[in-house]
Order: structure tokens, then C-alpha cells, then sequence
């Protein structure tokens, strides 16, 4: 028999000091005779930001579904805030709305325009308040995404590669932007990327996601900045690559 699945309820505290903003206690999800997750335990802290890294097809965007309330048939224990907000890797903007419009579609807010231009401001982009969405590049696109999660002040913040489409050098200073934003608002944050190196740059913790399990969860102690040349960057590459399978033991 299915587990029950719980939403919108207050998750426990995982110690005194540090409540749980995420909870989930034997969480499964199948499509008909394939298991894509596997009873998946896991806790996600206020304030803490965690990377979730595994090859294509191994059920990450399926958990962060599940996270984000888009999935009726996960099976298990789930305990997530009421407040989250989803960016996806392509930024989804309505283009005959204008961006502002765009910001605070789906919401229901006091002053719309006026909480729009701020989280635009937060983005770098109070002077596209309003622009068409066609006249913005891929970066600013994503921006706008981003500020269109932000307006809901989330408790939780699901990235879902946001990053994938971008160039090298937009997507070193968007890292730096979501880095800042997350810092100033503390939400629990959960980041599915294919990128080893942009999960050690961003996450307090890495996991990683093999044939429907957690197989792997890596606190990562590196002081920010943190620089790739560094010596345990690249051990804590390493280590991940190998739970990956991408280089030997």
C-alpha cells in the first residue's frame, strides 16, 4: 500500500537551533513499473542551500516536482512551506506582458507594479520595469525569473539548472547574483544542475542522485569565495565525480 503524502505542513526541527524548512521521509515516485525514486529521506535546514547533482534520467527534476507541489502521485512523507517558488532553466515569460507584469503574475499583492520594480531592483533591472520580454537577452530573461520567485519572498526556492541555457561568463555572474539573493533572504534552497563545479561554487551540501537513491550527501567546507584552483575544490571534484561514475575510484 502507498505511503500517505503530506503537504503544506510544518516540518520538524532537525536540532533545537535548526529548524527543518524541508522534511521527506520515504518518498517514492514510479511511472508505471520504473521506480524513479526510492525512498528518499532528507532534510533541508532554513537558510541552507543545497545542490543536487546526478546523471540525466536519475529523478532529480522528479524530486524537485515533487518539492514543488506539481506531483500528485509521490508516494511518502513530505513537509515542505507553503511559500515556494520555482525557476526553471528556461525563464517562461509571458511575451505580451510586460516584464513587471511578468514579475508578479500568479500573485496577489497590495501594490503589484511597486513590488515588481523592487524585485527588479534586487535583480539589477529596475530600469526594464517596462520592457517587452523580447527585447531582454537570456540573461536578463532569467533575471526577470528569478525576480518573479523572489516577489513571493519564499520559503523555499527550487532552481531547476536554471543556468543550463547561458553563456560561460553570464552564468558566473548569475552564480554570484543567486549567492547574494539567497544570503539576503534565507530561504531553504534546493539547485538541481548537472554541474559538479557550479554545485561546490554555490551548496553547503552536494548530493547526488543514483538509480532513485541518495547516494551520496557532502557538506562542503570551503571558505567563499570559492576558487576552483583551490586544492580542495578539486578533491571535492574529484570525490563527486567518482559517486557520478565518471572517473574511477
Amino acid at each position: 500500500m502507498a505511503n500517505q503524502l503530506l503537504r503544506n505542513v510544518s516540518p520538524p526541527a532537525t536540532s533545537a537551533n535548526e529548524p527543518a524548512a524541508v522534511s521527506l521521509r520515504g518518498v517514492r515516485r514510479a511511472f508505471g513499473p520504473r521506480e524513479v525514486l526510492s525512498h528518499i529521506d532528507l532534510d533541508i535546514k532554513r537558510g541552507e542551500f543545497v545542490a543536487l547533482i546526478g546523471q540525466s534520467g536519475t529523478g532529480k527534476s522528479t524530486l524537485l516536482r515533487a518539492l514543488a507541489g506539481l506531483d500528485d502521485e509521490v508516494e511518502g512523507s513530505l513537509a515542505t512551506p507553503n511559500r515556494r517558488a520555482v525557476v526553471f532553466q528556461e525563464p517562461r515569460l509571458l511575451p505580451w506582458r510586460k516584464v513587471w507584469r511578468n514579475v508578479v503574475l500568479g500573485s496577489k499583492l497590495d501594490d503589484p507594479r511597486a513590488a515588481a520594480t523592487a524585485a527588479l531592483r534586487e535583480v539589477g533591472l529596475a530600469d526594464h520595469v517596462d520592457a517587452w520580454p523580447v527585447t531582454l537577452s537570456g540573461g536578463e530573461a532569467q533575471r526577470v525569473a528569478l525576480a518573479r520567485a523572489l516577489v513571493r519572498e519564499p520559503e523555499l526556492l527550487l532552481l531547476d539548472e536554471p543556468f543550463g541555457a547561458l553563456d560561460a561568463l553570464t552564468r558566473l555572474r548569475m552564480h554570484d547574483l543567486v549567492a547574494q539573493l539567497c544570503e539576503r533572504h534565507g530561504p531553504a534552497v534546493l539547485l538541481v544542475t548537472h554541474d559538479v563545479d557550479e554545485a561546490i561554487a554555490l551548496a553547503d551540501r552536494v548530493l547526488v542522485l543514483d538509480g532513485g537513491y541518495l547516494v551520496a550527501d557532502i557538506t562542503v567546507e570551503l571558505e567563499r569565495p570559492r576558487l576552483r584552483r583551490d586544492p580542495a575544490f578539486e578533491d571535492l571534484r574529484s570525490t563527486l565525480l567518482r559517486h557520478l561514475g565518471i572517473v574511477g575510484p
